[in-house]
């Protein structure tokens, strides 16, 4: 049996937010926009579409990040942003919960 948590509990909305790559974390950074995360950011979601100046950000349910550095254990962790994308621990900051990490990809499933 194969587990997967792929669209379970999905939302999404449109934000502006012009250069940013799908898969990445992103952060608020006006109304209604988003942009890239520097290190140690708290992020709101994670980029899944963009195009021009507009970006489909998933903001809640579960999504797979790359991370950095030491990989996240299961459970509820401490993330931040890494600033190149990903995520890595952190040592304060918003508790998320861990789902599953994928060493060898260097991804983590987490719940936004």
């Amino acid at each position: 049996m194969s587990v997967s948590f792929e669209g379970v509990g999905q939302i999404c909305a449109t934000f502006l937010g012009g250069g940013l790559t799908g898969g990445h974390v992103v952060k608020m950074t006006g109304n209604g926009s988003v942009g890239a995360c520097s290190a140690d950011d708290g992020f709101c979601g994670a980029a899944l579409c963009c195009r021009d100046d507009a970006c489909t950000v998933q903001v809640g349910g579960f999504v797979s990040v790359g991370y950095s550095g030491t990989a996240p254990a299961v459970g509820y962790q401490t993330l931040a942003a890494d600033g190149k994308g990903g995520v890595k621990t952190a040592g304060s900051g918003r508790e998320y919960l861990v789902a599953d990490v994928d060493a060898a990809a260097k991804t983590v499933t987490i719940m936004l």
